[in-house]
């Protein structure tokens, strides 16, 4: 790891030495530090719900939970299964400041939503956090995430759309049952681009999904037509 990092550190523009796979230390490619086998490796889900992309034995357009209660957003995309690899590049990235996890997580999500057909919104729009959590963390990965995915799709753009108005309970502290209520009402809208009828919400992990939610109503009631969930992992 020691040496790994050195690389990295003496690497400019990938003249001085060639980029680095986070996984296994060996080269990684010009676009992305992990090597083809690695990205190949991470877990994809096996089947899943076609509203909220729940991990499932097989495909259905909507599973028990999205029968009994429809969420607000249309879609979810993601890109990987939360397990393996993929939870420790998310970890290294969100707790650990390794900002190169983050663009190998954004750079194979970019393509694996281009694998799938994902229809390209008018604007991606990062999931806020609250200025204390940002102020403690240092950066807004979900801002990250869509930085790294403008850069792999052409350009397309993204704003802060959205502000998070009180701070809540961190969701994964919480039972399943309650993070919906945690976050009601949590979220506001600050500036949303004229003409954008149908945005992606980014993210890096989506569990119960109801933050995703909230933030889509609140998307909803400012007239966007279409809310789609981009997210590196479903858990």
């Amino acid at each position: 790891m020691v040496l790994v990092n050195l690389r990295k550190a003496l690497r400019v523009d990938g003249w001085l030495y060639p980029p680095v796979c986070l996984l296994c230390g060996l080269d990684g490619r010009e676009t992305i530090d992990c090597c083809e086998a690695c990205e190949v490796e991470l877990p994809r889900l096996r089947a899943q719900c076609g509203r909220c992309g729940l991990e499932l034995e097989r495909p259905v357009e909507l599973c028990g939970r999205c029968s009994r209660r429809l969420p607000v957003f249309d879609r979810c995309w993601p890109g990987m299964a939360y397990r393996g690899e993929v939870e420790r590049l998310v970890q290294r990235f969100k707790f650990q400041r390794d900002l190169a996890a983050g663009r190998v997580l954004a750079t194979v999500l970019a393509r694996r939503l281009s694998e799938a057909g994902a229809t390209r919104p008018d604007l991606m729009v990062p999931v806020p956090l609250h200025a204390a959590r940002r102020w403690r963390r240092g950066f807004n990965q979900s801002e990250l995430l869509c930085r790294d995915l403008s850069r792999s799709l052409q350009g397309l753009p993204w704003a802060d759309a959205l502000h998070r108005r009180r701070a809540t309970h961190a969701q994964s502290e919480l039972p399943a049952d309650r993070r919906r209520g945690n976050v009601r009402n949590a979220f506001a809208l600050r500036h949303l681009p004229p003409g954008v009828r149908h945005v992606a919400m980014v993210d890096d992990v989506m569990t119960t999904g109801s933050t995703l939610d909230e933030c889509a109503r609140v998307l909803k009631r400012a007239g966007v037509e279409r809310v789609d969930l981009w997210v590196v992992a479903r858990a």
